[in-house]
């Protein structure tokens, strides 16, 4: 399995603050199979221009030190999309310089011209990837269905499949209309992963599915490759439901 969204980089946002916490859960990422992990430390899009680049890449070879040697570790940012009309295309700015920029909507909203910076930014070369749109006020699956419609790619988070709130209800929504294109943990030091998540697909027998928003689609980023398509997953079965969010919270 292949992260791309997470803040272990230690000590520079709201994500792990340490090394010593950083390197225990990546222990247990490679014990759950993950290979890659991509660092993305939080950062304003009108703050790109300043991103602390040096600094941050000389934290992040501390921390590969000190962890194991698998996953690998590549560092990215969650670029907030605080004003439009930011210039993305610098590779340092990109998920482990892939072309493909993890961008995030402010205040957990979808602002107006949501659409319109997307394609704007997808026009600049850059592959706009959308953290976690489940988690956005008055996001539905028709405005995700529009950004994926002007190049975005979307990622969700992967623990939100377990949840009873409107937004894991989005999440699965999401999931049943084939609108996902990768999962990721977006821990921040914590309980979060993928392998539940992937353990869940497994059971309601979305095998290529899991395969694809786990690894394939997430690769094919990191290689400036176009995401393949995801199947619908028909997500009915609340017993299955309850029973891999027991998964989940056993495995926490």
């Amino acid at each position: 399995m292949i992260d791309i969204h997470t803040h272990l980089l230690p000590g520079v946002d709201d994500g792990s603050p340490s090394v010593a916490v950083s390197v225990p859960v990546l222990e247990r990422f490679r014990q759950d199979g993950v290979t890659v992990l991509v660092c993305t430390p939080h950062l304003r899009a009108t703050e790109a221009a300043r991103a602390p680049v040096e600094r941050y890449r000389a934290i992040l070879a501390d921390l590969v030190e000190h962890a194991p040697p698998v996953p690998k570790l590549v560092l990215g940012w969650e670029i907030m999309l605080d004003a439009p009309g930011a210039d993305l295309r610098a590779p340092h700015l990109h998920l482990g310089e892939s072309g493909a920029a993890l961008v995030e909507f402010p205040r957990m909203s979808v602002p107006p011209g949501a659409t319109q910076e997307i394609l704007r930014i997808r026009m600049t070369g850059v592959t706009p990837v959308i953290a976690h749109p489940e988690r956005y006020h008055q996001c539905t699956p028709e405005i995700v269905q529009e950004w994926r419609s002007v190049g975005a790619v979307i990622q969700m988070d992967s623990v939100m499949v377990f949840g009873s709130s409107a937004p894991s209800r989005l999440a699965r929504k999401l999931l049943e209309e084939g609108l996902v294109d990768c999962l990721a943990s977006d821990t921040h030091g914590d309980q979060r992963n993928l392998r539940a998540t992937r353990d869940w697909l497994e059971a309601i027998d979305a095998h290529e599915q899991a395969e694809l928003l786990t690894t394939i689609n997430a690769r094919r980023l990191l290689n400036r490759e176009a995401v393949l398509p995801v199947s619908p997953i028909p997500v009915t079965d609340r017993g299955m439901l309850e029973k891999l969010r027991g998964l989940f919270m056993h495995r926490s």
